[in-house]
């Protein structure tokens, strides 16, 4: 016996009928494959001759009932960007009501009222189910760093004869049932790329290969006792393996090239996956949930209409923040929106005083929109960019050519940088006690620079301070320079200093910078200047990553060498500045 006879024998239940016609019109199924069924179910005696159930059937109806269902909820949902800013991608509406209340109505509809949801992105939303629905929260504290095998794992109690749901599926018709005589993994009849399994003449489950089409996967499955014992023996394997962390659950019904599961096909149409904007656009054009402020914004600014966006898609984190790309009207764009903690890093209203000052310079990507309140910005995405190579010679040089010219233009705003005053700014913020055991001498050894910095005699003008090799965009032979929220009034050479320690450069490659920005003429005070602005902004980055850990955002090596660099370049800086002191003895 298959899937398919089994799925015969829960129609002939529910609807009380053994008609043929009747069947095959319920089912999809033809005639001969009725008949054929029929014939199998009696002589494996779970119908008599007169298509009644045997005892046989009823024992197995008892032994696989639905009793439970695990609801896997806990994902960021980043192909949803930007309408999960605020809310799960379990609680976004679909005709009229949340994916994710649907969902429980429909579980229960089948008499499933035992309902485990794994939350972990902000998983306080979820907290009213629980009054509403009687439903149980499992927190996945790791939803970050794993993906839902790791949940499912913290659900593994709960596994026996229950439904495994994604929070993110909206089904026409009810896809639980009261009985369930079989293990099963919901697909669709449409072959589509990127799947990795496709079903059989028998309706078992094969792995495919990368390059192959096969069943579009739902990700709705049923899970029997039996089942469910190989299914939890094969996540505590995964679990020590090196795989677990990146894997998804449906990897834990894998025996050889086969799931464990058979398939239940159903119509393509009648199911939606609601995993990016274009997909709730498509499924329900009147979702409240697609009044987004940032949506709002892009149709205001543009001109457009919610129809006209499409292809939304989150860009990887930069270090201040969180970007979308998107298209509209045939256009790219990209959406800027401030990460964790930002609003006390950067002063919009300046950074938008920047933008007023260079936008007809030529010299920065195009800015369609930016609100100088909050730091929403929209800027057209320069098609066939890439980033500037921090280990490539004539990228280099490029680069500093471009920032030599614009430091030329010597342009002004009123505000400025303040070096020092946003190290102990900084402190401020990431708190009393420095995660590094001697950050009291290494900050009393580069505020000893301070009088050396002071006392020269130097030009200021605007700065981009940030001017690292990931923010000049090359496009054949044009240089665009971008991000300049951190962007003021200060000595030029700083962006000398950034673009070396950005790029994790060693003094060889920090003193080759410097003589390619100065053509080979950099006199000994200021090179010791520009490693004193490596020491000091060094100390000035490592308070900004320290501050940004405790939000939740780490940096890894990143932080650990800009600490370095303060320690290191305040001793390449004093000895050339004790250097120019003997000089000027002699």
């Amino acid at each position: 016996m298959n899937a398919s006879d089994f799925e015969i024998l829960k129609q002939i239940i529910l609807y009380k009928t053994g008609n043929q016609r009747e069947l095959s019109r319920i089912t999809g199924y033809s005639l001969g494959r009725i008949n054929k069924s029929i014939a199998i179910l009696k002589s494996n005696w779970y119908l008599d001759n007169h298509l009644r159930l045997t005892k046989k059937a009823e024992e197995l109806v008892s032994a696989t009932k639905p009793r439970s269902a695990v609801i896997l909820a806990a994902g960021y949902g980043l192909r949803m960007i930007p309408l999960c800013r605020d809310i799960p991608k379990a609680l976004l509406e679909v005709k009229g009501a949340p994916l994710i209340e649907r969902l429980i109505e429909q579980l229960h509809d089948a008499d499933v009222y035992d309902i485990s949801i794994v939350v972990g992105y902000k998983k306080e939303q979820f907290e009213y189910l629980i009054d509403k629905y009687n439903v149980q929260l499992i927190v996945n504290k790791d939803y970050h760093s794993m993906n839902n095998l790791h949940s499912l794992c913290l659900a593994i109690k709960k596994i026996k004869n229950s439904y495994i749901v994604p929070c993110d599926i909206w089904c026409e018709n009810n896809p639980f049932s009261k009985i369930e005589l079989y293990p099963w993994y919901m697909v669709t009849d449409n072959n589509v790329p990127k799947s990795h399994i496709k079903a059989n003449r028998s309706n078992e489950l094969i792995k495919i290969a990368d390059d192959e089409n096969g069943n579009r996967e739902i990700g709705i499955a049923y899970i029997t006792e039996d089942k469910a014992e190989i299914i939890k023996e094969n996540m505590i394997t995964l679990k020590k393996s090196d795989v677990y962390q990146n894997a998804f659950w449906e990897k834990a019904t894998l025996s050889g090239k086969k799931l464990i599961l058979d398939a239940k096909i159903v119509p393509d149409k009648a199911v939606y996956e609601i995993n990016t904007y274009d997909d709730l656009i498509h499924c329900d054009m009147e979702s409240s949930s697609l009044e987004s402020e940032y949506i709002n914004i892009i149709c205001e600014s543009l001109h457009a209409e919610k129809s006209e966006i499409y292809n939304i898609e989150s860009l990887k984190a930069g270090m201040t923040n969180r970007s979308f790309l998107f298209n509209c009207a045939g256009h790219k764009y990209i959406f800027r929106i401030p990460g964790e903690g930002t609003d006390k890093l950067i002063n919009r209203r300046e950074e938008y005083d920047v933008y007023q000052q260079i936008k007809d310079k030529g010299i920065c990507d195009e800015v369609i929109y930016m609100n100088p309140e909050n730091g929403y910005k929209i800027t057209k995405f320069i098609e066939g960019s890439r980033n500037c190579d921090a280990y490539n010679e004539t990228d280099i040089k490029a680069c500093m050519e471009f920032l030599k010219a614009f430091h030329q233009l010597k342009l002004t705003v009123k505000h400025e940088f303040d070096l020092f005053g946003q190290i102990e700014y900084y402190e401020g913020l990431r708190g009393d006690q420095s995660a590094y055991l001697d950050y009291t001498t290494v900050k009393n050894h580069v505020f000893e620079l301070k009088d050396f910095i002071e006392n020269l005699s130097k030009e200021h003008c605007l700065t981009h301070i940030d001017a690292v090799p990931d923010n000049f965009i090359f496009t054949g032979n044009d240089i665009h320079l971008i991000d300049w929220e951190y962007a003021a009034m200060q000595d030029p050479h700083v962006d000398i200093a950034m673009f070396a320690i950005y790029s994790l450069y060693d003094k060889e490659q920090t003193d080759s910078l410097i003589d390619i920005y100065f053509e080979g003429k950099c006199d000994i005070e200021t090179r010791a200047k520009i490693y004193a602005y490596v020491a000091i902004c060094g100390l000035l980055w490592s308070n900004w990553c320290e501050y940004k850990r405790n939000l939740g955002v780490e940096f890894g090596e990143y932080s650990l060498r800009q600490y370095r660099y303060a320690k290191d370049y305040y001793k390449y800086a004093k000895e050339l500045i004790n250097q120019c002191s003997d000089e000027e003895v002699m």
